[in-house]
């Protein structure tokens, strides 16, 4: 933990470092996870390494970020093995920030630059997409994120004639599926598209080399509500500063030769390189993602309106856990122990008493996230013991009732609120509502009346719930 004292001192001797990295995203998230690490690698690894952060989108910080001279203050808090962690780290690392909207010149100059090794991004899941589009010229600007990155690795291969060891690290963080081999596919597309010749799209395949990755930490950002109490721990008056809780996990599928360029998984750090990333999203997406949205509708049923509250909750608490241990956690190719140490740090980081994580704010488009993060287990663990997950299948049938309810607002796309709208004037059965539910192929992009006897538990559950109430319902099958 850095201590007053040395956030003081820091700030007075601010060091500057060699641009090495050039940064796509200058908000909360790659500020609490990228810029975090890379700052602990110059702390601890005498990593020197500054990095260059550029805003994707016309309206952004990097202005704020400019006039605090790339410092801000970064919150770390939350349990870890049991102890409460609390601690103020002021970063370092950002030694510029740029606008290109407004100075494209200061981006393209950095593609020349000797220094410059890696690339990290984090423009939202819908940055990194392809978009026909006519080439740009001089120093105007590629509409998406790969334009312009294909602008500026073509760019660099121009000025250092297409050497093969000026190629970059690029390292999105953007959370779609296999990140780093969507982008190099779109850049790709762009250098064909523009024509800007054979030569360079064999140096974009062979000598730059793209990283897919998973990251894993809640940033709920900016903690507007304790500044008053936060002031005498700062610094300086900090318009930027974020907080984040103490887990953190980059998982990292990439070559040999950017491993070792960038050797952020020693010193203590949770960074994890492999050759399949796979397995990592599996646990995220079920584990994490997949409690979550488990929770949500049997959480807001029996009244509860966080994260934190529905873990302290004894029949609750009960239900996440062996839903957790007991019915995601099995189907996941990973060695046991692993996916048991991975689902109790989760437990733990629902358990942080300095997030206020509502389950109305994750209850956004249920029905998709069921079907992403839920189902795929629920199918795993019927192919595995010929029985489906009670438990799973109950937070089913409470996202039913939940979306049926007349209390509850539906947060979702227009096809599923009017959906339930019209179930909801249906004077049918249980069985008839289940039925149609299951049924609805543009939910589930399947029949779910043939998996199993889902159609039977389902409507026994919704039965049980409006006869005997959620908590009765939850302690039946708790055993």
């Amino acid at each position: 933990m850095i201590t007053q004292e040395n956030i003081v001192n820091n700030k007075k001797e601010k060091v500057a470092l060699p641009i090495r990295v050039l940064q796509f995203g200058e908000g909360n998230f790659l500020r609490a996870f990228a810029d975090w690490v890379i700052d602990t690698l110059n702390e601890k690894a005498d990593f020197n390494t500054g990095v260059a952060v550029a805003q994707p989108i016309q309206h952004g910080m990097t202005d704020v970020l400019a006039a605090q001279a790339g410092q801000y203050h970064h919150l770390i808090r939350g349990i870890q093995k049991g102890k409460q962690v609390n601690d103020i780290r002021l970063v370092n690392c950002i030694q510029q920030s740029i606008n290109p909207f407004e100075t494209p010149e200061a981006l393209f100059d950095l593609a020349k630059s000797e220094e410059l090794e890696f690339v990290i991004s984090n423009t939202t899941e819908a940055g990194i997409q392809f978009k026909e589009e006519a080439k740009p010229e001089g120093l105007v600007l590629a509409e998406t994120f790969p334009g312009k990155l294909t602008q500026l690795l073509k760019i660099r291969f121009d000025y250092f004639n297409g050497d093969e060891s000026k190629g970059l690290i690029l390292i999105p963080c953007e959370l779609i599926e296999q990140n780093g081999d969507t982008l190099k596919a779109c850049i790709i597309s762009y250098a064909k598209q523009w024509n800007l010749g054979e030569d360079f799209v064999k140096w974009i395949e062979n000598s730059n080399h793209f990283c897919n990755t998973l990251v894993d930490r809640i940033v709920p950002g900016y903690p507007k509500d304790e500044l008053a109490q936060l002031k005498d721990k700062l610094t300086f008056d900090d318009k930027l500063v974020v907080a984040s809780e103490v887990f953190h996990l980059w998982v990292i599928e990439a070559s040999q030769y950017a491993r070792e360029r960038f050797p952020a998984d020693k010193f203590g750090l949770n960074v994890v390189y492999t050759d399949d990333i796979t397995p990592y999203r599996t646990r995220k997406v079920r584990i994490l993602n997949g409690a979550h949205t488990s929770m949500v509708p049997v959480g807001l049923l029996s009244g509860i309106e966080t994260v934190r509250e529905s873990m302290e909750d004894k029949v609750v608490g009960d239900y996440i856990r062996k839903a957790m241990l007991e019915e995601i956690a099995p189907t996941i190719d990973l060695p046991k122990q692993e996916i048991e140490d991975f689902a109790h740090e989760v437990m733990e980081r629902f358990l942080n008493p300095f997030i206020r994580h509502e389950l109305k704010s994750i209850s956004l488009n249920s029905v998709s996230k069921y079907k992403v993060r839920v189902l795929p287990t629920v199918k795993d663990y019927y192919q595995s013991n010929g029985k489906l997950p009670q438990r799973l299948v109950l937070a089913l049938a409470c996202l039913i009732k939940l979306y049926l309810s007349d209390d509850f607002q539906i947060n979702d796309n227009e096809e599923v609120k009017v959906f339930f709208g019209e179930l909801k004037k249906q004077a049918g059965s249980v069985q008839q509502i289940t039925e149609k539910v299951l049924s609805n192929t543009e939910f589930w992009e399947e029949n779910l009346l043939d998996l199993g006897n889902m159609s039977e538990l389902v409507s026994n559950f919704l039965t049980q719930i409006a006869e005997k109430g959620i908590t009765e319902t939850l302690q039946s099958i708790q055993s």
